[in-house]
């Protein structure tokens, strides 16, 4: 028996939304093609059409008609009519444009006066010309079913090759309205408005990890801390904001990327041993001070008689009980002997700024000649007072032993000429 098989299909659908995907969870397929008998080889003509249903990335659930139109010399009539509930089995993912897949399910067949089950199998390819819309083709076997005619029972099988167009539609959750459902999101609470690759997180067209939105530098890779701007010197000012571009790695600079320079005196903190008062660059940013600043003028020596140092805390000027017992002995020297005067030097350890290590070395010989004169000593006896600050030490200042020894004042008796 001549039988016309055929998904019966007509189509007059408005636009889809988007491809069958677990965002659009509903298709509608129509097309059309030919039939044929397996045993006589009769061919008609087939129209047909399927809602699916998305299940899974790799199952679909069909719902198929078809119906079966034979061409005779006279017309054109329908022979039959098969249903299917089919399973599409996606052999390709979602991303892809071409996708190839094969179908199977039971089905009910009326051929004429005879109704019954039966089944198909297929397989086929759609291919996705944008988001919205696919071409399909199928190639299918399609099981008959017994019938009788003049006394004989026939059973005939039909294949079929079809043809058609795919629609898919359904609502899709995108709870920031980015254009990227939730399901596929990555970025999930991304602002209104921010431009989004496929996975809805914000453009970074130069990959430095900071979105374009927020990147002040969008086009060349920087720092987060920068804003996605780059900082080539390293002082933590970005290269648009950086007037001095190639600062020496680890000095302090300012809000424009330029050294620090407390003092104004044309030497940068990092480089000037005296940041906080102004010194040329030749004396590294220190004031040139005399070497001796004398508060009595000098006269000639002719004889000493005896020195003795004494020392002080750190950051003092006040005497010792221990500096008093020396003192005592040069006191003594000068009551016994009218004649003899003295001198009085003053020194500091290295901490501290050199004007504030001055300052303390003139506070340790004004203590000293306080006590003096306490004992009766006139301070016309004391013929040169000179503080000397850091300069001058008898003992390195990298130890602490080192600098107790150079916090003294030496003290020097003499017989002028």
């Amino acid at each position: 028996m001549k039988k016309t098989f055929l998904l019966f299909l007509v189509v007059t659908l408005a636009v889809a939304v988007n491809a069958q995907t677990s965002d659009k969870k509903w298709g509608i397929g129509a097309g059309a093609g030919a039939y044929g008998t397996l045993k006589d080889g009769g061919i008609g003509v087939i129209p047909e059409l399927y809602f699916s249903r998305y299940l899974s990335p790799r199952f679909d659930l069909m719902l198929q008609g078809n119906l079966g139109v034979l061409n005779t010399k006279v017309n054109s009539t329908i022979d039959l009519f098969n249903g299917f509930l089919n399973l599409r089995y996606k052999l390709s993912n979602e991303s892809k444009k071409c996708r190839l897949y094969l179908y199977a399910g039971p089905g009910y067949l009326a051929d004429n006066t005879v109704w019954n089950f039966n089944f198909d199998a297929g397989l086929g390819a759609k291919y996705y010309f944008s988001p919205k819309l696919a071409v399909y083709f199928e190639a299918g076997y399609v099981n008959g079913i017994d019938f009788k005619t003049s006394g004989n029972t026939i059973h005939d099988n039909f294949w079929k090759n079809t043809a058609g167009l795919e629609f898919d539609f359904g609502k899709v959750k995108d709870s920031d309205m980015d254009g990227v459902s939730d399901k596929k999101d990555k970025c999930p609470n991304t602002p209104a408005g921010i431009a989004v690759d496929a996975k809805g997180c914000p453009i970074d067209s130069d990959g430095d990890g900071v979105a374009d939105y927020l990147d002040e530098c969008p086009n060349v890779a920087g720092l987060i801390s920068l804003k996605g701007c780059p900082d080539s010197d390293g002082d933590g000012v970005a290269d648009k904001d950086d007037k001095c571009p190639d600062t020496k790695k680890g000095w302090k600079v300012d809000a424009s990327g330029c050294p620090l320079d407390t003092d104004k005196d044309g030497v940068a903190d990092s480089e000037d041993d005296c940041p906080t008062v102004a010194g040329p660059k030749e004396n590294r940013g220190c004031p040139i001070k005399e070497k001796e600043v004398e508060i009595k003028k000098e006269v000639p020596v002719d004889q000493i008689i005896k020195s003795s140092t004494i020392h002080f805390g750190i950051g003092k000027s006040l005497l010792t009980a221990e500096s008093k017992g020396i003192i005592d002995k040069m006191i003594k020297l000068l009551n016994e002997n009218k004649s003899y005067n003295s001198n009085i030097f003053g020194f500091a350890d290295s901490q501290g700024s050199d004007e504030y290590n001055l300052k303390l070395s003139e506070q340790r010989i004004a203590s000293t000649i306080k006590y003096i004169k306490s004992k009766g000593i006139s301070d016309s006896r004391v013929i040169i007072q000179t503080a000397f600050g850091e300069e001058k030490p008898i003992a390195t200042n990298d130890t602490p032993e080192g600098r107790r020894l150079n916090r003294r004042v030496e003290f020097e008796i003499f017989i002028t000429k």
